[in-house]
């Protein structure tokens, strides 16, 4: 399971333990702005009882090319075009992420990877479509000894379907805490989030269309 600390992952991966998996969480350090969304990921992963947390660092800031690795600013306040690709979009990082699950998942003989891509995302994300993550199963068919002596791996994508309000309403019905989450691109130094750049604002209005509060925000 990849596991970032946001709202997303996090019920991603409920789901998958609501399947009957145990949960192999990974979390990557890779020069996010954002990087106290690993802190969340902790106490997510302690939530959810996960067999075992691995983080890995792999600093994609020195490719650059994104407003979450460098010192590129992060937009705030704008309204979200579902046909543009924002500068948030850090070059290949899902395909990158899923490469290093994928290893992962061959050594501890996982056959299913879950990831929390969705459809707010895969509108403005290439590597958040379903198109690319049917492509990558094929790479993983196709580049691991796994998938050659047949045992197939699947990527599965529990909420690409969904709404933030819909996610939200998910968690909720299994029980999740979103307060152990963090969702913010662009965090003060206390770790509060901005409450103004894209994340923020999607999960305010999923919180607000699912009529729900959200535990971050204080009253």
């Amino acid at each position: 399971m990849l596991l970032s600390g946001g709202l997303d992952s996090y019920t991603a991966a409920a789901v998958a333990a609501r399947d009957g998996c145990a949960l192999y969480a990974l979390s990557l350090r890779y020069g996010q702005r954002h990087v106290r969304e690993l802190e969340a990921a902790r106490r997510v992963a302690a939530a959810l009882g996960v067999a075992r947390h691995l983080e890995l660092e792999l600093d994609l800031s020195r490719i650059g090319g994104s407003a979450l690795t460098t010192t590129m600013a992060v937009p705030k306040d704008r309204a979200i075009d579902p046909h543009e690709i924002p500068v948030t979009y850090v070059p290949a990082r899902n395909t990158i992420f899923l490469s290093i699950a994928l290893g992962w998942a061959e050594v501890v003989g996982a056959s299913d990877i879950y990831i929390g891509v969705n459809a707010l995302d895969y509108s403005g994300y290439p590597d958040c479509r379903p198109e690319f993550i049917r492509a990558f199963e094929a790479l993983a068919r196709l580049a691991t000894r796994a998938g050659v002596e047949g045992r197939a791996l699947t990527v599965h994508t529990p909420l690409i379907d969904l709404s933030k309000a819909d996610i939200i309403r998910l968690g909720v019905s299994l029980g999740l805490d979103y307060g152990l989450t963090h969702s913010c691109y662009d965090p003060a130094e206390d770790g509060r989030a901005c409450g103004h750049c894209d994340s923020c604002q999607l999960r305010a209005t999923g919180f607000a269309e699912a009529g729900l509060p959200d535990p971050l925000v204080s009253p």
